[in-house]
């Protein structure tokens, strides 16, 4: 299979027509599809919804779902809220800066910008509660090869990824003291 991009992502919105103007004015999204059936097409199910698409930009697309005969909508409250999010890239630091202070003009709290070392990052969120990163890449080539080389060495064998976070902290503790020479240990290279 020769996958060739993301088609586009979907998320639930709380009001379509609002959901969209808010992408357009906050983050210059351009409107590009909207259509509404009765029925889901897959499933056959009846249950009427409005599915709207916006361009961010370079063949990425972005699109709601609203639901008007359904619950209303809800984050998963297993989840913490920092966790789920969407992230669009800017150009550069000064781009970042410049989209917090426009961000913040519209009257949104906007966290940051926050240092991860290889990228800067600014958070947010929209009207429908989903978390917006907006990142600006500060990164070296030798970071990123660093950070794909040490990649499959950073996950947990299965068996400890199902433990408690307690045991977790001490198995990954004993490793890190125990590390093998020439083994990356197990964290984020910064």
């Amino acid at each position: 299979m020769n996958l060739k991009r993301i088609h586009h992502v979907a998320y639930r919105c709380k009001d379509a027509k609002e959901t969209v103007e808010f992408y357009q004015r906050v983050l210059n999204m351009d409107f590009t599809v909207a259509f509404a059936e009765d029925q889901v097409p897959s499933t056959k199910e009846p249950d009427p919804y409005m599915h709207v698409f916006l361009d961010a930009g370079m063949g990425n697309v972005l699109a709601f779902f609203e639901l008007p005969t359904q619950p209303d909508m809800d984050r998963d409250h297993n989840t913490p809220a920092w966790v789920q999010h969407i992230a669009f890239e800017v150009e550069d630091y000064d781009a970042l800066l410049a989209a917090k202070e426009h961000i913040e003009s519209e009257g949104l709290k906007v966290l940051g910008p926050t240092n991860h070392g290889i990228f800067q990052s600014i958070y947010f969120f929209d009207p429908n509660g989903h978390r917006l990163e907006l990142v600006a890449n500060t990164h070296t080539q030798e970071q990123v090869d660093e950070l794909k080389r040490v990649a499959p060495a950073m996950l947990p064998p299965r068996s400890v990824a199902s433990r408690t976070g307690i045991q977790r902290r001490r198995i990954n503790e004993t490793r890190i003291l125990k590390r093998r020479p020439g083994r990356p240990p197990r964290c984020c290279i910064q």
